[in-house]
């Protein structure tokens, strides 16, 4: 069994585990049971009834969050046709099959997301095997295959998310810090949970959201509830 740091049980008495709170009162209790030094991510976290197996049951997709999420993604851009585009677009990295072959042969990984033109992805096909697994193919579904790489790249950097549920229904991603106000927690968790509840299947039956939890890096988690609004 895990052994619990002081710090840890510290926090966890706070939180009355029986309990499912609403969005403002865990956005106040997460920030108060923040067990480390740093300014912690705050994560949000579903368990879905939903066979990710099925093509109508596979929950995915992008939010653009209205506070951002407190992390700042390096981009890259891969493409022969927009260079320009690319380089006033304030992405981190960008070219064509140049930066493809430094992928390859050098092992770089120095960026956190791929946006391409469609000419690219013939070559970027080619790839799959090794940015696949890392989660770093470019997909129409999330916005980062488009010609439109100037907006593309400004969405991302303001805080666009692309999620997705995993082969077991759950669903997590990274909602703010610690540091930001309860208000910009609630506006953020709200709109994630607006979404998911409006992307139900409609072949789901039963209950499609069975548990919500917050919780921020390394602390204990705190069930909550909402009403979906648009």
């Amino acid at each position: 069994m895990k052994k619990l740091s002081k710090n840890y049980k510290v926090a966890l008495a706070k939180i009355d585990t029986a309990k499912v709170y609403d969005i403002a009162e865990a956005c106040k209790l997460v920030k108060e049971t923040s067990v480390t030094k740093f300014d912690s991510s705050v994560d949000l976290c579903f368990r879905l009834n939903v066979n990710p197996t099925k093509a109508e049951q596979l929950i995915r997709g992008t939010i653009s969050l209205p506070h951002g999420n407190g992390k700042t993604k390096k981009v890259l851009v891969v493409t022969n046709t927009k260079l320009e585009d690319a380089k006033a677009s304030g992405a981190d990295y960008f070219g064509g099959i140049d930066m493809l072959e430094k992928i390859k042969t050098e092992n770089w990984f120095d960026f956190d997301i791929i946006v391409a033109t469609p000419d690219m992805m013939g070559e970027l096909g080619k790839m799959g095997r090794i940015l696949g697994p890392k989660g770093l193919m470019p997909n129409p579904k999330t916005g980062t295959v488009t010609m439109d790489v100037k907006t593309a790249v400004a969405e991302i950097k303001k805080g666009k998310i692309a999620y997705r549920v995993d082969k077991d229904g759950n669903l997590a991603m990274g909602v703010g810090r610690v540091s930001f106000s309860e208000a910009d927690l609630a506006d953020n968790i709200q709109a994630v949970c607006n979404q998911i509840a409006a992307a139900r299947p409609a072949t789901v039956k039963g209950t499609y959201i069975q548990k919500v939890v917050i919780s921020t890096s390394m602390g204990p988690s705190i069930k909550i509830t909402f009403s979906s609004r648009s």
